[in-house]
């Protein structure tokens, strides 16, 4: 029987909706060397005892000193993870990870928010075209150009 390799996955999300439906996608990459990126301390009570997790700041795109800080921050923990794949499920800390991660050549996983089911989101339609595997939850909203839809989470 042939062994899995393990690869580093660094999972990142803003909060509530966002923190939710990652922790939603957790089988699939249970069996993974799994660093959470997020931006509240208090989420760590989600995670399993020994799970690793990175605190960021919060930003929106209206705070544009926020975004830089958050931006810094996300460098920082690419570098300390090293991660073979980058998965988020939004917003501004995903995609800034997404799109950083992807100019250090890691692989990229955007799965758009279930919340956008008349939709993709802001932050889809912006790292969309960037990321290596585009996802919706809401097989209305597959096209060869944007997300694919694959099954739901929900």
């Amino acid at each position: 029987m042939t062994e899995l390799r393990s690869r580093r996955v660094m999972a990142v999300a803003s909060g509530g909706g966002h923190w939710v439906q990652l922790l939603r996608l957790r089988p699939a990459f249970s069996h993974q060397e799994t660093t959470f990126v997020t931006v509240r301390e208090q989420y760590r009570s989600d995670l399993d005892p020994g799970d690793r997790m990175i605190v960021v700041r919060d930003a929106t795109r209206w705070d544009k000193f926020g975004v830089v800080i958050l931006s810094l921050q996300i460098v920082w923990a690419l570098i300390r993870v090293r991660p073979h794949i980058v998965i988020s499920t939004g917003a501004a800390p995903g995609l800034i990870a997404l799109r950083i991660g992807g100019l250090f050549g890691v692989r990229t996983v955007w799965v758009d928010s279930i919340a956008n089911c008349e939709e993709v989101s802001l932050s889809g339609r912006r790292i969309g075209r960037h990321a290596d595997l585009w996802l919706t939850q809401w097989a209305h909203l597959a096209s060869e150009d944007g997300p694919r839809y694959v099954g739901s989470v929900a």
